[in-house]
């Protein structure tokens, strides 16, 4: 059991109230300089430098990244799609899903559905084709339930 509690001791991440105020700055917008947060959270500059390098390679900080909005970018249609596939073709089915373009999040969930996934497309025409011609012959799929986003609020 001593490699079981070593690996598992290297699997907690420990971040404390600065870690998580860093976070929070970051993630409303992850181009704030390091010296504003310092400024802002009364430490220094490599201070901030160095707990976000350490939130970088222990894995609390996965990537930055750019939010965009799909409107803007040509894709009238935003759609969180439920999907339910037979057990046995489960993750097959969420990697088939994640593999197309038009498919921006793929997740593996519990409740309603078993794969949640959001999807943009230009228009209706194009979702319906998506969905019929493409995700409903991933094989495995039983119950495909879209339902398209008319308002992002946050």
């Amino acid at each position: 059991m001593p490699i079981l509690d070593e690996y598992r001791k290297e699997m907690i991440v420990m971040i404390d109230e600065k870690d998580r105020q860093i976070l929070e700055i970051l993630e409303l917008d992850a181009r704030t300089p390091y010296t504003e947060i310092a400024k802002e959270l009364g430490v220094s500059e490599s201070t901030v430098r160095k707990r976000v390098d350490r939130m970088e390679k222990s894995g609390v900080i996965k990537q930055y990244t750019v939010i965009t909005d799909p409107g803007k970018r040509g894709y009238g249609t935003v759609t969180i799609l439920g999907l339910d596939v037979e057990p046995a073709r489960f993750l097959d089915a969420a990697r088939e899903l994640s593999k197309l373009p038009q498919v921006r999040t793929v997740s593996t969930s519990t409740g309603d559905h078993m794969i949640m996934a959001e999807i943009w497309t230009k228009d209706g025409i194009e979702l319906s084709e998506l969905i019929s011609r493409r995700i409903g012959s991933i094989r495995g799929v039983k119950n495909i339930c879209p339902a398209i986003l008319l308002e992002r609020m946050k």
